[in-house]
C-alpha cells in the first residue's frame, strides 16, 4: 500500500512538473491602485491552490485534535470504569465468624 501511495505522489509531481514548463508564460496581474505585478502561471496556480487549501487543512486539523481528545477522555473514562468494576467487593471487617466445615464427599 506504501508504494502504491509513493507512486501516487510521483505521478502528481511529473504531472505538475510538465504543467509547468509547458506553462511558464509571464501573467501580469492587476492588483489595487494601479499597481501591477507580473508572475509566471504555474506560480500563480500554486498560490491560488494553496490559499483555498490552507483554510480547509486548519479547520480539518482542529477538528480532528478535538475528536481526539474527546476519544482519549472516553478511554479514559472506560478504564476507570472497567478498573472499578473488576475489583472485588470489600469484605467487612467486622464478620469474625470461621469459614464453614466441610467433611470431605463419601464420610457421612
Amino acid at each position: 500500500m506504501q508504494f502504491l501511495k509513493t507512486l501516487w505522489w510521483v505521478i502528481i509531481a511529473v504531472v505538475a512538473a510538465l504543467f509547468s514548463i509547458n506553462n511558464w508564460t509571464p501573467v501580469i496581474l492587476n492588483l489595487w491602485g494601479g499597481l501591477q505585478m507580473e508572475t509566471q502561471l504555474p506560480i500563480l496556480m500554486i498560490a491560488a491552490f494553496l490559499l483555498g487549501l490552507v483554510p480547509y487543512f486548519i479547520l480539518h486539523r482542529a477538528t480532528r485534535w478535538s475528536l481526539n481528545r474527546k476519544l482519549s477522555n472516553a478511554e479514559r473514562s472506560l478504564a476507570e470504569y472497567r478498573g472499578l468494576n473488576s475489583q472485588p467487593a470489600p469484605q467487612d471487617s467486622m464478620d469474625t465468624s470461621p469459614p464453614p466445615l466441610t467433611t470431605p464427599p463419601g464420610i457421612l
